[in-house]
C-alpha cells in the first residue's frame, strides 16, 4: 500500500517530576534527510535516536525535537545557606575592622555573591529515564506512520483516478485512428487529382500510403502505455515503500503518451493527447510526495 512522505506525530509520557516531549514533523525527500534538536541530557543518544528513525521512517526530511519540561518547584535554583552565612559573617567582620558601613540591603548584596546561587542539574541519564524517552519516541513516530497511510490512502485513490481516466481517454483515440487511414489516403488522391496531367501508378500510390500509415501506426504506444498503466496499479499494491518505482513508472507512461502525439496527424487525436498529459501530470506531482 502507498505511504505519504508527510506525516506528523507527538508523544508526550512523565518521568518524576518531568514531561518528555517528542515531536516528529517529515515532507517528501528524495532521500532520508535528518535534523534533530535534542535536550542536552540526552545528547549521548543521538546516533541511537538516529538509527531508530531511519529504520522506521526510510525517507523524508524529517525534522525530530525532545526536550523535557519540568516542574517550577524543581526548576528553581536552590540557595547555598551555609555559604550565605559565612559571607555575612566575613561582611561584618570587615566593616568591624575597617570602618565600613555594613550594607543597607543585606539580601540583595549577599545573594550576589558568587555560587550563593546553584542550579540543580541531573548529571547522568539512567536507564530507566532513556526507556521511557525510546518508549515517547515510538509512541511518536507510530503516530507519525499513522498519519502517512491516511495521506498514503488518499493518494492511492487520487493515482486510481488519474490512471482510469488515461486508460478512458486511450480507449477514446480508436475511432480517430481508424477514420484517418481512409481520409489521409482521400487527402493525397485529392492532391494528385489537382495537378494538371498528373500521371502516377496507383500500385507504387498503394505502396507509399501504406509505408507512410505505418510510420504512424500507433498501436505499440498504445500497448505500452495499458501495460504501463496495469503495472502503475500492481506497483500500488505492494507493501514495501514504492514511491520512487511508481515515479519511473509515470515516465515510461510520459515517453509512450508523447510518442503517440507526434504520431497523431488529426486534431481530434491530438486534443486527447493533451488531456491525457494533463492526467499524468497531476500524477507526476502527487507522485513526490509517495514513500
Amino acid at each position: 500500500m502507498i505511504q505519504s512522505m508527510t506525516g506528523y506525530g507527538k508523544a508526550v509520557l512523565s518521568y518524576g517530576e518531568k514531561k518528555i516531549n517528542v515531536e516528529i514533523k517529515s515532507l517528501n525527500s528524495k532521500t532520508m534527510d535528518l535534523s534533530t534538536r535534542i535536550a542536552p541530557l540526552y545528547r549521548e543518544k543521538e546516533m541511537e535516536i538516529r538509527q531508530m528513525l531511519t529504520a522506521k521512517l526510510v525517507r523524508g526530511k524529517v525534522d525530530f525535537s525532545v526536550w523535557i519540561e519540568k516542574d517550577e518547584l524543581t526548576e528553581a535554583s536552590a540557595i547555598n545557606a551555609a555559604l550565605v552565612e559565612n559571607y555575612y559573617h566575613q561582611i561584618k567582620d570587615i566593616a568591624a575592622r575597617t570602618g565600613i558601613p555594613e550594607p543597607a540591603d543585606w539580601f540583595y548584596t549577599l545573594l550576589r555573591m558568587p555560587d550563593v546561587t546553584t542550579k540543580v542539574e541531573t548529571p547522568v541519564l539512567s536507564d530507566d529515564e532513556w526507556a521511557v524517552v525510546r518508549q515517547a519516541i515510538d509512541s511518536a513516530v507510530d503516530a507519525l506512520l499513522a498519519f502517512r497511510r491516511q495521506e498514503g490512502a488518499a493518494l492511492e485513490r487520487k493515482f486510481n483516478e488519474k490512471v482510469d481516466n488515461i486508460e478512458h481517454l486511450l480507449a477514446s483515440i480508436e475511432p480517430y485512428e481508424k477514420a484517418r487511414v481512409q481520409k489521409i489516403r482521400e487527402q493525397i488522391v485529392k492532391g494528385l487529382e489537382m495537378l494538371p496531367e498528373a500521371n502516377y501508378d496507383k500500385n507504387r500510390l498503394e505502396q507509399e500510403l501504406i509505408y507512410y500509415i505505418e510510420k504512424l501506426d500507433i498501436s505499440e504506444e498504445k500497448q505500452r502505455l495499458a501495460n504501463h498503466l496495469n503495472y502503475f496499479r500492481e506497483t500500488m499494491g505492494e507493501e514495501r515503500p514504492n514511491g520512487k518505482k511508481l515515479g519511473f513508472i509515470a515516465q515510461e507512461m510520459g515517453r509512450e503518451i508523447n510518442t503517440t502525439g507526434s504520431k497523431s496527424n488529426q486534431a481530434e487525436m491530438q486534443n486527447i493527447v493533451v488531456k491525457m498529459k494533463d492526467e499524468l501530470e497531476q500524477i507526476k506531482e502527487q507522485v513526490l510526495n509517495a514513500l
